[in-house]
């Protein structure tokens, strides 16, 4: 992979689905977009959404939250599926953020991923997202978009964080997570991409490789 090629790649991503960070879950402050982070984990965000609308009205603030019976959030957030776990992670998160961080949300990853149901991606996000810090966040659409594009060659997400890492400017790792996330939706969809109407043909290992068309 060339310093040129990724130069394109970036052109091309920040030509169709512009130069800024896009964050797809609604929130108005940091510990709600962590929670609705949690709650995407095998859900769309579009579902994700319109629970997070009923479960931040009915706990507005995360005091309320982490004094919050069980049973009720499940009963929420349940269309979100694996709703018990989530519930769990949840509100013990909520009650660590208050023992621990005095409300606070913390920056470092660290701390980001003692919280209950907090893995790497999700700890990226809100680093990138409320701490503006630069880091990579991999999902399945990053995962299989940088792939395609030969940006990286793995299916292990924390590899596929550091190659990126490695292989992206700085400035592009917020805004490559949204544009991938964007691309695999719109376009590079799995399992049937949608490769004609796509503008990464000419970078693509799978196009270029099998000769794959789809419609």
């Amino acid at each position: 992979m060339t310093k040129k090629k990724v130069k394109e790649i970036l052109m091309l991503l920040d030509e169709h689905y512009g130069a800024e960070a896009v964050c797809y879950l609604d929130y108005e402050t940091p510990w709600q977009l962590l929670f609705a982070t949690i709650l995407s984990a095998q859900c769309t965000d579009a579902r994700v959404n319109i629970v997070t609308k009923d479960l931040f009205a009915k706990y507005p603030t995360l005091r309320l939250f982490a004094t919050a019976e069980l049973s009720d959030i499940e009963i929420i957030i349940k269309p979100t599926g694996f709703f018990r776990a989530k519930a769990k992670n949840l509100l013990t998160s909520a009650q660590m953020l208050i023992a621990e961080f005095g409300g606070e949300m913390p920056k470092e990853i660290e701390d980001l991923t003692r919280l209950a149901g907090v893995g790497r991606k999700t700890a990226n996000v809100v680093r990138g997202h409320i701490f503006s810090e630069p880091c990579v966040v991999v999902d399945t659409h990053v995962k299989r978009v940088s792939n395609k594009l030969g940006l990286v060659n793995s299916q292990n997400p924390e590899k596929i964080e550091q190659d990126l890492m490695r292989t992206l400017p700085k400035q592009n790792w917020v805004r490559f997570n949204t544009q991938a996330i964007a691309h695999g939706r719109a376009i590079c969809k799995a399992p049937t991409p949608r490769c004609v109407q796509c503008f990464l043909t000419a970078h693509c290992r799978t196009y270029v490789s099998k000769g794959q068309v789809n419609l």
